[in-house]
């Protein structure tokens, strides 16, 4: 079987590596072409030279196509992966530390809230030149999957306005599935879902073991769990006021709704620094800056070790490798992906972007029918959408107008600011980001020029957050090398370091 996959953003170690040591798993896959490219050629070397050591370990003949040409590496492209961070980590770290001048106390930043809208204002445009070279050099029908966040904002963008089928993809619902198994004592495996809601905000409608609906327990299965009661906090409390269990990290969710982060005293009540993950301030630019900085530091030592072994026990489960070896071989996969709605949940908007249950053969990717969300959940994600739509129209026409509504409707954001405190946190944000925010080239000087008459509403400018760790230094990560290499590798969400 030949084909091509292309990876936009392929300096990524920990998602480049793991996504093409999946797909190469796949026995009808050992001639297929691959092109890696990215923006930055040291980060672009180091994981080609690990990825192509990987191939020839494992006796295949596949040479990666690794080019700063992003058109070459699309050209006659089958299907492209885009795991991306615009702005890399200089931009991430902007997103998280200008609104905490102003209480908004994020964990990540890279979804919904002040950090996440920005991030959609800096990658969907990117996206959209991506969308272009598609569909001028890749193969016809080429298909986008989408990895980098906002995920649902660039999914949305790239199907209204890049002219690209684009799937959202994401491994939330599938950690959530493992916890909930765990708590009934089960196997993954042997517990049925569906799940289905918006990215992040995805939530468990029906859990079944043998038949028997488990859903109503789950709340009692969970509190039996010491350490779920300690890490959980959050999502264990909207469990028990809506019903329903979230896909998504207690950190993540922490930051989505208007209630759990708005007074810093209160903050570490409901978070756990036992892992970033589960609500450290920053926490997740914390563990990208320190997995970028050991790669930079350690990659000789990366070189030496044991290359991977592409066996089927050591394929891991994001979603991207198995609908690709669906689509080319016909084999069902079952997974829940980020579609266009459509009238699949049928209480939400139909453009927006949902993440449901869908089922992939040789005749493509099928999207079940999944009906209304219980009234609460869909509440929760209609006021995420609005936000999101929002964003997608400022980014994609560059109105500061729209970009400040939706910050103004955006939960954690409004619960923190006033109106005038968000109009001057805009204008921070959009001057100190301005080089990759192109499209608002006229909203930025104007806010320059607001600058320059003074700010007039004092900010908290040494606030580092309520729930904060220190970035660890090299010497610092020395002393456990072997604990640091996984987490640059397996890092919950795959960071990007480049």
């Amino acid at each position: 079987m030949s084909f091509k996959v292309a990876f936009i953003g392929a300096g990524s170690v920990g998602f480049t590596r793991n996504l093409l040591s999946d797909l190469l798993t796949v026995p009808e896959f050992h001639d297929v072409e691959i092109a890696f490219t990215d923006i930055n050629e040291h980060n672009l070397s180091m994981v080609t030279q690990l990825c192509q050591r990987d191939i020839a370990h494992n006796g295949l003949s596949i040479q990666i196509q690794s080019t700063l040409d992003r058109r070459e590496a699309l050209k006659g492209a089958n299907y492209v992966i885009n795991c991306v961070r615009i702005g890399g980590l200089e931009a991430f770290a902007l997103d998280v530390e200008i609104p905490l001048r102003y209480g908004i106390d994020q964990c990540v930043g890279d979804t919904l809230c002040a950090g996440g809208i920005m991030y959609g204002q800096r990658g969907i445009p990117a996206c959209l030149d991506f969308c272009r070279d598609i569909r001028e050099v890749a193969a016809p029908g080429c298909i986008l999957l989408n990895y980098a966040n906002p995920n649902a904002m660039i999914t949305w963008a790239c199907n209204q306005y890049g002219g690209v089928p684009t799937i959202g993809l994401c491994h939330g619902v599938i950690h959530g599935h493992t916890q909930i198994a765990k708590a009934f004592g089960l196997e993954r495996k042997d517990v049925d879902i569906i799940c289905a809601g918006i990215n992040h905000q995805t939530w468990y409608l029906s859990i079944k073991h043998n038949g028997e609906e488990l859903t109503g327990k789950l709340l009692d299965a969970f509190l039996q769990d010491p350490a779920m009661c300690e890490t959980e906090k959050v999502r264990l409390d909207m469990l028990k006021r809506f019903g329903y269990y979230s896909t998504e990290s207690n950190g993540h969710l922490s930051e989505y709704v208007a209630w759990y982060r708005k007074r810093p005293e209160e903050i570490p009540n409901w978070i756990s620094m036992d892992t970033w993950i589960n609500g450290e301030t920053g926490g997740y630019l914390r563990v990208c800056t320190e997995g970028r900085n050991w790669f930079d530091h350690d990659f000789p030592n990366w070189m030496k070790e044991e290359p991977r072994t592409y066996t089927p026990e050591n394929r891991g489960l994001e979603h991207g490798s198995y609908i690709i070896e669906s689509l080319e071989t016909g084999r069902t996969y079952r997974g829940h992906f980020n579609v266009v709605n459509n009238g699949t949940i049928t209480n939400l908007p139909d453009d927006a972007i949902v993440e449901v249950p869908g089922y992939v053969d040789g005749n493509g990717i099928s999207i079940p029918k999944v009906g209304d969300l219980p009234l609460g959940c869909a509440a929760i994600c209609n006021q995420s959408i609005a936000v999101q739509r929002l964003a997608v129209e400022a980014a994609v026409h560059g109105d500061e107008y729209l970009l400040r509504q939706a910050m103004l409707l955006d939960p954690l954001t409004g619960a923190v600011c006033t109106p005038p405190e968000i109009d001057q946190l805009v204008d921070e944000m959009l001057i100190e980001e301005a080089e990759w925010l192109p499209q608002y080239k006229d909203a930025i000087a104007a806010a320059n020029a607001r600058k320059k008459e003074g700010f007039r509403i004092p900010t908290q400018k040494n606030n580092k957050g309520a729930a904060r760790k220190a970035t660890a230094t090299i010497e610092e990560m020395e002393q456990d090398r072997s604990a640091v290499n996984k987490a640059v590798g397996d890092t919950d969400k795959a960071a990007s370091i480049h």
